[in-house]
């Protein structure tokens, strides 16, 4: 690329510039957005296998009875469950709706792990019907709900406890998961965890197999895992002793961190992997266990990267001595992250890749809401409307926590590969914000 050569870390690998375009597998991103429309996402498949590989990789050759478990709250679609089926990566869900979406894409059931920390009982008994192969169980309501759904259905669900370490995972208040103070998991140090574990095992519609936790998201840091690891795997060998648990399977979660910024590197994924499973065997081996099948977690590490924002330039507005404003054509309703909890993005005129950025404008939304803002100090060269902006690493969480606000139609999804695009997502159309308005005059 003859731009800023940290822009490689942050665009998907197959991302080159040519005649100052920039092209993604090999395609003109402007010329995406006047087949597709605008806004637009992209996603990169190449990307997103490499990314699945380099995981499996990463964890099973240093313990080869890891599974890596693909969390799919970060984007999830029948194109993406298709995918992690394909690079044999298991499935992280936390509704109804998402195994709706991989049991439709045809991912196995015996595949996917249910979370959440208040499932609805249509949810467990649709998950139980499936044959779900794990349900992550979050507290006592859940746990009793489920072993009388269980018996009725004349089955025995395996389960494993989410339990809260009581780990500061040094994160963003809004996404840490570890801590006592928080609605996840079975606390240890308050003895509700180990109650769970013995009222487990006397319920005959449940089989108690492992034990979870998961500290938060994005963790640059890696010593929180070992933390938890020595926290999580003690309690295990003590519930072990007490109360007879037939310890199978274990998870420290994920949390894994992606690069989004230039300036800022996210650890390889082999730094993890080799915290992680170092620590885990270390930790077992503490404590007299056997050690058991490991699953992690990763969700934004797998597909952020992958998936690329294509905005397109309308109006500005210069005041002088304090801001520029550059405003596109979506904002907030497809991508609420900077709005919700300040996350930071870059930025590149896609149609003038190899220019030099001129000034600093503040990239903002269309919705009406000042707060607003995709990037407070973007570097650009100078835009015009029609224009094309791409944000880079925007594949995790943008669409799954995309909205409707002003009426707004979410965008549509494209998927490419060697010189190919195919519509994954159709754009929304009036017709669709009707289709649940139930309403007719009196």
């Amino acid at each position: 690329m003859p731009f800023d050569p940290a822009f490689n870390a942050i665009f998907p690998r197959t991302t080159d510039i040519a005649a100052g375009r920039l092209n993604i597998a090999g395609l003109d991103a402007q010329e995406l957005t006047r087949e597709f429309g605008s806004p637009l996402y992209v996603f990169d498949e190449t990307e997103l296998r490499e990314g699945m590989r380099e995981y499996r990789q990463a964890f099973e050759s240093r313990y080869p009875q890891t599974e890596v478990t693909y969390a799919s709250k970060a984007y999830l679609s029948r194109f993406m469950a298709n995918i992690a089926n394909e690079e044999g990566i298991g499935l992280d869900i936390v509704s109804g709706g998402e195994l709706a979406v991989a049991l439709a894409a045809g991912f196995p059931a015996s595949r996917c792990h249910f979370h959440g920390n208040n499932k609805e009982e249509r949810e467990l008994r649709e998950a139980v019907d499936a044959g779900i192969g794990r349900i992550i169980v979050d507290n006592f309501h859940e746990l009793e709900m489920l072993d009388v759904i269980a018996r009725a259905a004349g089955k025995v669900q395996p389960i494993i406890l989410r339990l809260s370490p009581g780990v500061d995972a040094h994160t963003h208040g809004k996404t840490t998961t570890g801590t006592l103070d928080n609605k996840f998991g079975l606390p240890i140090s308050t003895g509700h965890a180990e109650q769970a574990v013995a009222d487990a095992q006397r319920l005959a519609g449940v089989d108690l197999i492992g034990l979870h936790c998961h500290l938060g998201s994005p963790l640059f840091d890696l010593e929180p895992y070992d933390e938890a690891n020595a926290v999580m795997l003690a309690f295990a060998a003590d519930m072990v002793s007490k109360h007879n648990m037939n310890f199978r399977e274990y998870s420290p979660g994920g949390g894994f961190a992606s690069q989004y910024m230039r300036d800022r590197p996210a650890p390889d994924i082999n730094l993890y992997a080799e915290e992680i499973i170092s620590s885990f065997k270390r930790r077992c081996a503490e404590n007299n266990l056997a050690p058991p099948h490991l699953f992690v977690e990763p969700g934004r590490s797998l597909v952020a990267r992958a998936g690329v924002a294509l905005y397109t330039v309308g109006a500005r507005k210069h005041i002088e001595g304090l801001r520029t404003w550059v405003s596109i054509d979506g904002g907030m309703a497809d991508n609420i992250r900077p709005a919700l909890y300040d996350a930071k993005y870059e930025a590149v005129v896609v149609n003038r890749a190899d220019e030099e950025p001129v000034e600093t404008v503040t990239i903002a939304g269309k919705y009406c809401e000042s707060g607003d803002m995709l990037i407070k100090d973007a570097r650009l060269p100078a835009t015009l409307p029609g224009d094309v902006i791409a944000l880079p690493t925007s594949g995790a969480y943008n669409l799954t926590m995309a909205s409707n606000y002003n009426m707004s139609l979410k965008p549509a999804v494209v998927a490419v590969k060697d010189g190919k695009a195919r519509l994954i997502r159709r754009r929304e159309t009036y017709e669709d914000l009707l289709a649940t308005d139930v309403w007719e005059p009196a």
